[in-house]
């Protein structure tokens, strides 16, 4: 089937090719006066109506492949959405756990985010120390030593076996397997 479309947008272009340029002769003869050979008066006619065809099937066909980017579009701003959700969900379900108070919340998503001490200190209007302060309180209630390894709790959990796809074949236990993650 895919070889059957590809012949069809391969004729369709074809056709524009040889409107544009029977339409770019057409105007350039025209203009310097000049009768061509293979535009002859009787054939003339036909000539247009095989390129006006050409040109609305190219028309037509743009349509399609624009309507059809504007879905594809809106499927992926949807799945980014969705995993955007995900993210955020398990964002909070670990803030929950963690047992992280509101104002710990809001400075744990600012870290997470990779806003400075300072820059959440001037947003929050509290001094650098509250927030460092705060910032250790979230360390310790999520059992890491710093920001990099309270990001890497959610990058651990965001390429978890559910989201590694499973082999089709069966290895061997001795030899290693690269699996690649599945992107939301």
């Amino acid at each position: 089937m895919q070889t059957h479309k590809k012949i069809i947008l391969w004729a369709i272009a074809a056709m524009q090719f040889y409107a544009v340029f029977y339409f770019a002769c057409d105007i350039i003869f025209e203009v310097w006066g000049i009768e061509p050979r293979y535009l002859m008066p009787e054939g003339r006619e036909q000539q247009r109506i095989m390129t006006a065809i050409g040109l609305t099937l190219g028309a037509g066909l743009g349509w399609t492949a624009l309507r059809m980017s504007i879905k594809r579009t809106a499927i992926a701003e949807e799945k980014l959405r969705h995993c955007t959700t995900g993210f955020f969900q398990l964002i909070q379900e670990h803030f929950t756990r963690w047992g992280l108070t509101p104002a710990e919340h809001d400075v744990a998503l600012f870290l997470v985010k990779g806003v400075s001490t300072r820059e959440i200190a001037d947003m929050r209007g509290t001094s650098e120390g509250t927030i460092k302060a705060q910032t250790n309180a979230i360390y310790r209630k999520a059992g890491v030593a710093g920001r990099s390894q309270l990001l890497s709790i959610f990058i651990e959990d965001l390429m978890d076996d559910a989201l590694i796809p499973t082999a089709k074949t069966k290895e061997p236990k001795d030899v290693p397997t690269t699996l690649e993650p599945v992107a939301c």
